[in-house]
């Protein structure tokens, strides 16, 4: 059973909508890829308002409103890319001690909380909104959104997590938008959500390694233009050729030094055939 059809039985067992309903606004959501609660209004069903307050008692989850009111530090705002925040629907409200709150319309969407997670390498605490509270928070709060200059997205691939928290740093002092992740597999969910203009990928990772990364990306029409640089330990002129030939623009050696990280990138940028956010 999906999160949505618990959350829709949920609300027919508490007597707030009818179980016709519920089974047509599943279908519509199938359809849609909306949330359930999206839906629910759509079809004048239940009011956006009434569903946040039925599904925080029923899942004893937090909300969130008038966002707008609220100051929130550039750092903050960072974790969660502008284009990636108006996309998903998502804000972030604040971090600390590895969790990371933020307002989010439909509390089930996991692709959503998943990625987040995977991005910025802390527990995601959801709390629900109005789609309109996100909207305004995204457009007021965002410097992306009143037409400012955003840096490349770069995404960056490795099991290591201090290792891809000194590139992530690095980068983001440059202007660079930074996700991460930490194995193959979210690498690769990252790529095709975010579309970034670079992608930095270690060799050796759990689930899918970097050469593995490589083909399953370049294999991707949406994906195979993106340009990648291999991380790897084993620095030398044979590993270097075999990355080169199995399609990579470069080759960065560990251990990682911060000025090689930013030259090869801006190389590799400058030199890079169009990529999907250029």
């Amino acid at each position: 059973m999906t999160p949505h059809m618990q959350a829709g039985e949920a609300l027919v067992r508490a007597g707030i909508i009818s179980a016709s309903a519920l089974e047509k606004a599943l279908a519509r959501q199938k359809e849609s890829g909306k949330g359930l609660g999206a839906v629910l209004a759509e079809l004048g069903v239940l009011k956006e308002e009434h569903w946040i307050e039925a599904i925080s008692k029923a899942f004893c989850l937090k909300t969130v409103s008038n966002i707008t009111a609220y100051n929130f530090p550039p750092e903050l705002l960072a974790l969660i890319p502008a284009e990636f925040a108006a996309e998903r629907l998502v804000f972030p409200l604040k971090e600390k001690d590895g969790m990371l709150a933020v307002a989010i319309s439909d509390p089930f969407d996991t692709d959503t909380l998943e990625i987040l997670a995977g991005k910025t390498s802390l527990k995601i605490v959801p709390f629900l909104a109005r789609r309109a509270d996100i909207e305004g928070a995204i457009e007021a709060k965002y410097p992306e959104s009143t037409g400012a200059p955003a840096g490349p997205k770069v995404l960056v691939v490795d099991d290591s997590q201090a290792i891809a928290s000194i590139i992530r740093g690095v980068l983001q002092k440059e202007g660079y938008r930074v996700s991460v992740g930490h194995d193959g597999l979210e690498g690769l969910k990252l790529a095709v959500a975010e579309k970034p203009d670079l992608i930095i990928t270690d060799t050796v990772m759990p689930r899918l390694d970097g050469f593995g990364l490589l083909r399953a990306l370049k294999g991707n029409p949406d994906t195979a233009r993106i340009p990648l640089i291999l991380l790897t330990a084993k620095s030398g002129a044979e590993e270097e050729q075999r990355a080169l030939e199995a399609g990579f623009l470069d080759f960065l050696p560990k251990p990682v030094q911060p000025t090689r990280v930013v030259s090869r990138v801006k190389q590799a940028l400058e030199k890079a055939p169009e990529s999907p956010q250029r």
